[in-house]
């Protein structure tokens, strides 16, 4: 699976990360906690989804519950509808679930330690010093695996 520590829902006790997986806040459930959690309104949280729905293929969803997989639960939990539109564009749940932690970075962030770890790891295997490793992983957005990408392509031109 493409994200391995993914959190439960959030109407499942999972932490804010599992914004990602949560629908418009419609109605009175946990979500609104996770959302002051995450020092979110309720605005920014549906605009900031919808920016990442329009930029995309989460953004497909006819069909489903509120129209996008940007609103649409995890994988774990069944759902015809969302099965149904990823069947029909031909996503697979590994990049379901990379486009839904993605959205979650954009909604929440990278955890601190999570930063210092990446930064750690990128430093020790290319053998660059951890503020040229930050600079890299902050250029390409947080993704780990870019910057991999980005430092694997730097020692080929050495």
């Amino acid at each position: 699976m493409e994200w391995e520590d993914s959190p439960s829902h959030v109407c499942r006790g999972g932490d804010k990360r599992a914004l990602t997986f949560c629908c418009p806040p419609v109605k009175p459930c946990p979500i609104i906690y996770a959302l002051e959690d995450a020092k979110l309104t309720p605005q920014d949280y549906i605009r900031i989804k919808e920016k990442f729905a329009d930029k995309t293929r989460l953004g497909h969803g006819e069909g489903t519950c509120f129209g996008s997989l940007v609103w649409c639960c995890k994988p774990s939990k069944p759902c015809p509808l969302r099965d149904m539109v990823m069947r029909r564009i031909d996503m697979t749940e590994d990049e379901y679930m990379r486009l839904k932690k993605q959205l979650s970075e954009e909604l929440v962030g990278m955890s601190p330690s999570s930063v210092k770890e990446s930064v750690k790891a990128l430093s020790e295997t290319f053998n660059v010093d951890e503020e040229e490793a930050n600079q890299v992983l902050q250029e390409c957005g947080n993704d780990l695996k870019t910057a991999i990408k980005v430092l694997r392509m730097k020692n080929l031109e050495l």
